[in-house]
């Protein structure tokens, strides 16, 4: 497994904010023409199925999706739109690449805000050389910065998403785990409120990934799932005690040069306690990216939001409904009413 689940809704980029940025005109123009050249390449999956010259591998994989696709019309209720019922294959390895920073002593992002979507903690450029090119911008201005390359793709409904071929290498409990999470938000999005949205999602996502399995009787499957959700969860858990510490330390009014030991300190804590955890589970544990392939930073640490404190209040929701999710989306439907304060206090509790 690919362990995408987790580290997707972290990273997972909302594309129509490309496209609808109120920035600079260059930036604008460009990523205009990314999302239309995109959106051209799309093929219908029965298309692309048929056709003997698509590989046997996409083949299959594409073969799964629709069935996904089916499953969450039919059985979840998810909107029954023209997303995930295409392919395009961009030609390269990611969809985009997300740009993330984070001032030298700040555990909060940087942010960037857009029309329709509201503010987000990235800026996401379809061109890889752009988006390096920006975060060594950042990083002479003195900001910490991560650059990561997307698989997923949502523009929130506004577009017809396809499946990509960034994501034909991931296994087909994946591939459902990202169509439930994403066609959760083209339901119900609240603008500035990601907390709400992603906890939303996530539930969704896992409650739609466990009546599907069943559904098959693949309780392996399920097991698995479930068990790497888990320990996605406590590195998660660990990624925060680091930001929460840090964050202290960044308000305690110490000098620069201690504060640069301090964080020092707790970065190479951090990789020794992700060293620790994950001893034994395998090959290629989550975020494995973030601590062997990058000088993991303060932008790390700022993509982690608090998405799960929300989701044990949206489980309670489903439960007091019985399961029954359209009453379940009618409630969250009346919780996206409230102002934030509000709906905090009724799903994620005291934070």
């Amino acid at each position: 497994m690919n362990n995408i689940s987790i580290t997707s809704r972290i990273c997972a980029l909302c594309a129509f904010a490309l496209i609808g940025a109120s920035l600079n005109g260059c930036y604008l123009l460009e990523s205009a023409q990314g999302q239309l050249a995109l959106m051209s390449k799309r093929r219908p999956i029965a298309r692309v199925v048929a056709d003997a010259r698509t590989p046997a591998d996409v083949r299959k994989q594409l073969d799964a999706v629709a069935q996904i696709r089916e499953f969450a019309v039919r059985n979840l209720h998810l909107p029954d739109n023209g997303s995930y019922r295409t392919y395009a294959d961009v030609g390269r390895p990611y969809v985009v690449w997300n740009v993330v920073a984070a001032p030298e002593f700040s555990v909060d992002p940087k942010e960037w805000c857009y029309p329709i979507v509201g503010c987000v903690a990235y800026r996401g450029y379809f061109v890889e050389r752009r988006a390096r090119a920006f975060g060594e911008d950042l990083r002479a201005k003195g900001f910490d910065v991560s650059v990561a390359g997307v698989a997923a793709y949502s523009t929130l409904g506004h577009f017809d998403d396809p499946i990509l071929n960034t994501m034909i290498g991931w296994n087909d409990v994946e591939l459902a785990a990202i169509i439930f999470h994403e066609l959760t938000h083209q339901m119900i999005y609240i603008a500035n409120d990601a907390d709400f949205n992603e906890a939303l999602a996530t539930t969704v996502e896992e409650e739609g990934v466990r009546r599907w399995l069943e559904t098959l009787n693949r309780s392996g499957d399920l097991d698995h799932y479930q068990l790497e959700q888990r320990r996605s969860l406590e590195i998660v858990t660990l990624l925060n005690r680091t930001r929460d510490e840090l964050r202290t330390v960044y308000g305690s009014g110490t000098d620069s040069a201690r504060m640069r030991e301090r964080k020092q300190a707790a970065f190479v804590a951090l990789r020794e306690s992700y060293a620790h955890l994950v001893q034994g589970w395998g090959p290629h544990p989550p975020f494995e990216n973030w601590f062997e392939k990058s000088d993991i930073n303060n932008a790390h640490l700022a993509s982690i939001a608090t998405y799960y404190d929300c989701v044990p209040g949206f489980k309670r929701e489903l439960a007091a409904v019985g399961g029954d999710l359209d009453a379940f989306y009618g409630r969250v439907r009346e919780l996206a009413k409230l102002g934030q304060e509000k709906r905090d206090a009724l799903v994620c509790g005291a934070r």
